[in-house]
């Protein structure tokens, strides 16, 4: 029998640059440790991040396979991925950004900010409840190094690292207690996480809402330029779905 090799492997190197599909880049990457495979579709486990990787150029398989992860009429958030769903998908969210990277960001270690792990999730994720970054879940804490500051013994402050391509980290979870704003915290935490990114030999970067202005200007004022302006989306998987074709039955793994 003739195998068919028309379809890359799943850990297969991307011809992109590793930003162009970041979520893929890093779950073939630093981060596979963390993958959960079907197919050629990766993701990360439902506790640490909801970001899912497919191909770069997905067939109707590979959609097939993503929903058969999600389950019908489950949700599946894309980041940084231009690739739209199939048509019959309901967008339940759609944002634009921007993806910015580091050109001459003045990286430096900050005396207040704290290592942050496990112990302190719960605060972490009620700082996140009140301030709203963007998703941060029970796990997220073990993507990466995530630095905070406290005042009074609270957590008012935090930055962390998220996705992680070969060569780069992202800087995520970036927020501020509105009772401590205006006082540069969070831009004093970026730096320093940028600081440890620099000393692994790796190159930061970073997404934000295109229309958080503020925070775009914040970050190209640190020294962060755009790269390239993307999307963040939620689509629904329909009710029933086909399968692709009977030549494959993929497997979870």
């Amino acid at each position: 029998m003739t195998q068919n090799h028309s379809r890359p492997r799943t850990d297969a190197p991307s011809p992109l640059h590793p930003l162009d599909n970041p979520a893929r880049s890093s779950l073939t990457g630093p981060h596979a440790h963390f993958a959960e495979r079907r197919g050629r579709i990766l993701r990360y486990p439902a506790d640490v991040t909801p970001w899912l990787a497919l191909p770069d150029v997905p067939d109707a398989q590979d959609w097939a396979d993503v929903a058969a992860l999600a389950g019908p009429g489950g949700s599946v958030t894309l980041a940084a991925f231009q690739e739209p769903p199939p048509r019959d998908w309901e967008i339940a969210f759609r944002a634009e950004g921007v993806q910015l990277v580091d050109a001459s960001v003045d990286a430096a270690p900050d005396p207040e900010a704290v290592r942050l792990g496990p112990r302190d999730v719960p605060e972490m994720l009620d700082l996140v409840a009140r301030t709203r970054p963007g998703p941060f879940l029970p796990r997220t804490v073990e993507l990466g190094t995530y630095l905070g500051i406290r005042r009074g013994g609270a957590l008012v402050a935090m930055a962390g690292e998220r996705l992680h391509p070969p060569g780069w980290t992202e800087i995520s979870g970036v927020c501020t207690d509105e009772s401590v704003r205006g006082q540069g915290l969070a831009s004093r935490l970026v730096l320093a996480v940028a600081h440890g990114i620099r000393e692994r030999g790796e190159t930061p970067f970073l997404h934000a809402s295109a229309s958080n202005t503020g925070a775009v200007r914040l970050y190209e004022s640190l020294g962060f330029r755009l790269r390239r302006r993307t999307e963040f989306l939620s689509a629904l998987v329909p009710a029933t779905l086909p399968p692709a074709d009977g030549s494959r039955r993929p497997s979870l793994r």
